[in-house]
């Protein structure tokens, strides 16, 4: 293999993965999905602007460490535990920070802020597994370096950068949900603070356990914390379900939508069970925009009790109220 064909067969395996782990990630939004523009451009976010910032800055700092400390262990230590944990987490959540600033009417929920973390966590991630399975992967062993890196950076350590992101995420998503303004600032900082922590917890103790214990010990933690954001995951689904159950009931006693239609709402699994009914029945597009409009409309509603008429919340409510009761007279059960 050439360095040529070695270089994009690196990006191949580095990207390939993170988008398809950014799929899962799309599919776990069973509710209300974002819109896959918004998402993709996080994603584009992560990969070149987030990535390509992150290793100049922290090449340059890390630089500055060495030429003042002569020290290559000091100036590995430094970079990895205090240097690319703050400058990393600060420019993917600043992506985060835009969508939440930009696209408000977009960020309705716990869940929705580490979805769009995650995503451009996970542009990010892809990246460096491109660097990363050509430089320590080709570069050092060839071939089988390539397929060996590969497992550590996706099966190992996949879903690492996302984990911290996601904190970024939950920080900015309690801001967005509560009325008080100190909890509006303290929210944010709070999340990228554990954001930080927990990248260079991790950073930090691949420093000091190097090998396979360190890489054994590493990955037992971080599946534990992938384990435990997941249960959080499972408890904002739920919680989201919850809105939508209780906000929804409304509209049956209004007759917008009738029984049935309230009973797939309230279900992931019966709506996609009645998506994929749609399909044959050419009624697709008005029956996945109807539960996705059903899902918004509780949502709105769900901020206008916590939040009142904030950023317009009761002409959205009536906007979105009158496309359901358009898209219940041809959306399928």
């Amino acid at each position: 293999m050439n360095t040529a064909t070695a270089v994009i067969f690196s990006i191949v395996m580095g990207f390939l993965p993170m988008l398809f782990f950014a799929w899962i990630v799309y599919w776990i939004d069973r509710y209300e999905k974002e819109p896959r523009l918004l998402l993709g451009v996080v994603f584009a976010w992560g990969a070149v602007l987030a990535a390509g910032a992150a290793f100049l800055v922290n090449s340059v700092l890390g630089l500055g460490v060495y030429i003042f400390t002569r020290s290559d262990t000091i100036t590995e230590l430094t970079t990895g535990s205090l240097i690319a944990p703050i400058v990393e987490e600060c420019l993917k959540g600043f992506a985060v920070l835009v969508v939440f600033v930009v696209f408000r009417h977009e960020f309705d929920s716990i869940l929705d802020g580490i979805i769009y973390a995650s995503v451009v966590a996970l542009g990010f991630a892809a990246t460096e597994n491109a660097y990363y399975i050509y430089t320590y992967g080709y570069a050092e062993n060839g071939l089988i370096g390539i397929f060996i890196m590969f497992v550590i950076r996706v099966f190992m350590v996949g879903w690492q950068h996302p984990f911290y992101t996601a904190f970024t995420g939950i920080g900015l998503a309690v801001a967005r949900l509560s009325h008080k303004s100190t909890l509006k600032i303290i929210a944010p900082l709070a999340g990228l603070s554990v954001a930080i922590l927990t990248h260079s917890f991790h950073n930090t103790l691949a420093s000091f356990l190097p090998g396979l214990t360190g890489l054994a010990a590493g990955t037992l933690i971080d599946w534990t914390g992938w384990f435990m954001m997941f249960i959080f995951i499972l408890w904002a689904l739920q919680r989201e379900q919850g809105w939508i159950i209780r906000h929804l009931k409304e509209e049956v006693e209004l007759a917008l939508i009738s029984p049935a239609q309230y009973r797939v709402a309230c279900s992931a699994w019966m709506q996609t069970l009645t998506r994929m009914k749609a399909l044959s029945s050419g009624r697709y597009r008005a029956t996945n925009r109807f539960y996705q409009v059903a899902a918004e409309l509780a949502y709105k509603k769900e901020q206008h009790h916590r939040l009142g008429d904030e950023g317009g919340n009761s002409t959205i409510i009536e906007n979105l109220r009158t496309e359901l009761t358009r898209l219940a007279a041809v959306a399928i059960t």
